[in-house]
Formats: structure tokens, C-alpha cells, sequence
């Protein structure tokens, strides 16, 4: 037995920076973990599937080459190396998380863990029970996991219906796929298997893909899908399903329309399930919220003193960045430091696909929805000099401001490198910056932040460029 001031169970986004952030700050942190560190972000999310993009990408950008005068013979498509480079890039970044535990002498313990009452925690290594106690704190961390939809006839095979985490290790590209659900995990592979000559169809509930984002976005990105070849049904329903050990069939009525389909493999994207089961929780006495996930308060407590819950396991967006921001104030908190609150309502959504896809605040309905006196502004990509030049003219930016006070409501990009533009749009809500502050900066000629400027003084009645 070990005593520590705090101990983590999960090494994802969420409890590593938690754990780390507690070093800095002079606590003793052990980290329960049974796979490798990372979490799912690094192992089997965001960073092997940003790969897989670029990737993607790049085989997008080969098909252009000749207009560069630049002449490529014999192009051969081959996913397999592609993946294998992914798992690659995931391995070094679950090594980096590894040396910083190191580096701040944060304890991994590589084992089963589970709660147990009295700010305790029982891990189980190669066969063997240990417990350790944590005078401050027990923090639960253990993120989320794929699922089906066996109530569809969709239930995870590992071989024709597949999840994520299986199709980061899939050796080929398959000749044809579906692809249930069409939110920022669905439309990022259908982009991937695509790129690599898959004859995707994208399947979707929701009148819209990536029904969370703005309507002009969801549009835009079926537009440029359109032009892939990449089939987009919305509205969809799905029935009939019968899986073999080769393929799948079903029927899909969408549009007032039902056709058969038939693929080689189905690509389950349609959420996420919380990790709450055989961590201890009944025992410890921690209650869930209706959803299922741990239910906490505004610091992160749960029901039972010393325990405390982040990530996705703790609801809200589930989203690594949202995780690691959870993390890092915890840990302020726990080491008795005054730490700004969680803004839930101001966490970036960011879609990979391509054309990226990025968001901040409210959609247009939502300010539809609240009643609220705004004004919109709006600038593409076409008319943007730098985007010419590199041949990606998809997409636009867009700005929701407040009429009366120019307060930016909401924020929405689809275009090349959105996920990295959106952060100016990000420190201007976090800081209560108006559109008329954001005009004041000077965005350097040329570049594809000009469009935010443009968008901006669309929004005040005085583009320039459109």
C-alpha cells in the first residue's frame, strides 16, 4: 500500500494533464492506467485519425499536381502504410505523455483499477491486488468507448460492422462502406476512405451532417462531399439489416425514397458511451446523472467527499481539449490556488474533414431560437487571395454578432486549416471582444485570416473584398 495526495484513475486527456498539473504543484499523483497513456484521444482518436487526414490529404493534393506543373506517374493508392504511419504517430505522442510523467515523477500504475470507499483505490497488476490511499483526493477519468447500434441489427463485429478503434487498424480500404452517423467521427472517415477510393455513403438521422453546427456549415460540406462522390443521405432511416461474414445489406429510406444497400463494411459513428461500469462507483456510493454519466458539481465533486470526476466521463462536450481544460483546473483547485471556472459556453468544435469545419458559440438557429437582435456576416473563401494561391477556395467564415452591441454570439468557419484559424474567434469571446475590437486588429496580406477580418466588417455593412 502507497499513500499519494491524489490518485487518478485514467490516463487520457483529461486525468494525465490533471496528474501533471498536481506535480507541478508539489502533490504526490499516481495515475491508474491499464493500456497505454494517451486515452483514447491519443491512441484511438483524435491524433491516429488526424494522420489518417493528413493522409488523406495529401493524396487529395497529388490529384492536383499537374496544374502545379508538376507530373506524377503510377499513383497508387495503399492504406495500409497509412496506417500504419497513424499508429506510429499515436505511439510517439503516448511515449510523450510517458516521459512527462516521468519528468514530473508522477507514479504510473499499469493496472485494472477500482474505487473503493475512504479515498482508496485497488488496482490489479499481472494477477495481483494492490491498494493505494490519497489523502487529498481520488480523481475518475476513464472517458468513454465506442458503441453500436444493435437495436438496428448493427451490434460491433470487428470484421463487417466496425467501430473507430477498428478501423484505425484496418489493413485495406474497403471497396464500398457506409457510414452511420455524421458527426465530426463520421464525416472525418468518410473523408479518409474516400481520399483512399472507398465508395462511401454517409448515413444520418439528422436532417443535416454534423448536425451540431451551423446550417450554412452542414450545407457547405455536403456541397464539397457532393463533388467527391461521397453519398450524403439525411433524414435517414435504416431497417432491414442483415450482416454476413462478407458485407452487409439494408434498406434506407431518406428524401421520401427507399433503396437497398449493399457495402462491404459499416462504419458505426453514432456516439459515445461513458466508462462507468466496474470502477466502483456503486460501492463508493457515487451517483450518475439520468445519461449516465458521473454527476458533479460546478468544482467537480461528486456525491461522496474526495472524489471528483473530469472528461468524458463526466459529460458536457466530449471533446479531449474540454478534458484536458477540466484537468488543468482541478488541479489549481486541489492545490488551493484560485482557478477561472470551466466556460462550457465557450469550448471550439472542430471538424478535420476537408473542408475543416470549425465552430464557436451559437449557430444562427440557437439565435433564432433565443430571440436574439443580431446581425450576420459572411465572407468566402473564393475571394480570398491566399486561399487562390493554394487552390482551396471551399468554405467561408462567418461571424454572428450581437446588433446593439457588437458581442460575437458565434463564430463559424469551413474552409483549409478552420481548426487552426478559429482561435482568434476564441480569445476574442473569452476576453468580451466586439467585432468592431477584432476590426481594429491588422490581419496581415495575404493570408487566410483576412476572412475573419472581411466577415467582421461584413457583420458592421462594410466588406471590402466581396
Amino acid at each position: 500500500m502507497a499513500l499519494f495526495d491524489v490518485i487518478v484513475l485514467g490516463g487520457g486527456p483529461a486525468g494525465y494533464v490533471c496528474a501533471i498539473r498536481c506535480a507541478q504543484l508539489g502533490m504526490q499523483v499516481a495515475v491508474v492506467e491499464r493500456e497505454a497513456l494517451g486515452g483514447t484521444c491519443v491512441l484511438w482518436g483524435c491524433i491516429p485519425a488526424k494522420s489518417l487526414l493528413e493522409s488523406a490529404g495529401l493524396a487529395q493534393k497529388i490529384g492536383k499536381a499537374a496544374e502545379h506543373g508538376i507530373t506524377i506517374d503510377g499513383v497508387k493508392l495503399d492504406f495500409g502504410p497509412a496506417m500504419k504511419r497513424s499508429r506510429s504517430v499515436s505511439q510517439q505522442n503516448s511515449k510523450g505523455v510517458e516521459f512527462l510523467f516521468k519528468k514530473y515523477k508522477v507514479q504510473w500504475l499499469r493496472g485494472e483499477g477500482q474505487l473503493e470507499k475512504g479515498k482508496k483505490v485497488s488496482v490489479t497488476i499481472d494477477g495481483k491486488k494492490e491498494t493505494h490511499d490519497a489523502k487529498k483526493a481520488v480523481v475518475i477519468a476513464t472517458g468513454s468507448r465506442v458503441k453500436g447500434l444493435p437495436q438496428i441489427g448493427l451490434e460491433l463485429d470487428k470484421n463487417v460492422v466496425l467501430s473507430s478503434d477498428d478501423v484505425l487498424v484496418a489493413e485495406k480500404a474497403p471497396a464500398t462502406m457506409a457510414v452511420v452517423g455524421a458527426g465530426a467521427v463520421g464525416v472525418e472517415f468518410a473523408d479518409v476512405f474516400a481520399a483512399f477510393g472507398t465508395k462511401v455513403t454517409i448515413l444520418e438521422v439528422a436532417p443535416t451532417i454534423l448536425p451540431i453546427e451551423d446550417a450554412d456549415c452542414s450545407a457547405e460540406l455536403a456541397k464539397a462531399f457532393k463533388k467527391r462522390k461521397i453519398e450524403v443521405l439525411t433524414g435517414a432511416k435504416i431497417s432491414n439489416v442483415k450482416v454476413s461474414k462478407t458485407g452487409a445489406t439494408m434498406s434506407v429510406e431518406a428524401g421520401g425514397q427507399t433503396q437497398a444497400l449493399e457495402v462491404e463494411k459499416v462504419l458505426v459513428a453514432a456516439g459515445r458511451a461513458p466508462n462507468v461500469e466496474k470502477i466502483g462507483l456503486e460501492a463508493v456510493g457515487i451517483t450518475k446523472s439520468d445519461r449516465g454519466f458521473v454527476k458533479i458539481n460546478d468544482k467537480f465533486e461528486t456525491n461522496v467527499p474526495g472524489y471528483y470526476a473530469i472528461g468524458d466521463v463526466a459529460g458536457n462536450q466530449m471533446l479531449a481539449h474540454k478534458g484536458q481544460r477540466e484537468g488543468h483546473v482541478l488541479a489549481d483547485l486541489l492545490g488551493g490556488l484560485h482557478a477561472h471556472p470551466v466556460n462550457y459556453k465557450n469550448v471550439p468544435s472542430c471538424t478535420y474533414c476537408h473542408p475543416e469545419v470549425a465552430s464557436i458559440g451559437l449557430t444562427e438557429q440557437a439565435c433564432k431560437d433565443q430571440k436574439l437582435d443580431y446581425k450576420v456576416g459572411k465572407f468566402p473563401f473564393s475571394a480570398n487571395g491566399r486561399a487562390r494561391t493554394s487552390g482551396e477556395t471551399d468554405g467561408f467564415v462567418k461571424i454572428i454578432r450581437d446588433a446593439k452591441y457588437g458581442e460575437i454570439l458565434g463564430a463559424h468557419i469551413v474552409g483549409a486549416h478552420a481548426t487552426e484559424m478559429i482561435h482568434e474567434l476564441v480569445v476574442a469571446r473569452e476576453n468580451e471582444f466586439t467585432v468592431e475590437e477584432i476590426d481594429l486588429a491588422m490581419h496581415a496580406h495575404p493570408t487566410l485570416s483576412e476572412a475573419i477580418g472581411e466577415a467582421v466588417l461584413d457583420s458592421l455593412g462594410k466588406m471590402l473584398h466581396a
